[in-house]
């Protein structure tokens, strides 16, 4: 029982973790073209470990 107990709470921090995340992603841009330039930058980033 502790062990689902514990699962279960790393899940819902981990939950929070990536929410807390992606409010402050959101946050550092303010305008709808910061976030298309945040998203287009954060896709360039993943499409170079590919490379």
């Amino acid at each position: 029982m502790h062990k689902n107990g514990q699962m279960r709470k790393n899940g819902l921090m981990r939950g929070w973790m990536i929410g807390a995340a992606l409010m402050a992603a959101l946050a550092g841009c303010n305008t709808v073209a910061g976030v298309g330039d945040d998203v287009s930058g954060g896709a360039r980033t993943v499409q170079g470990w590919f490379r």
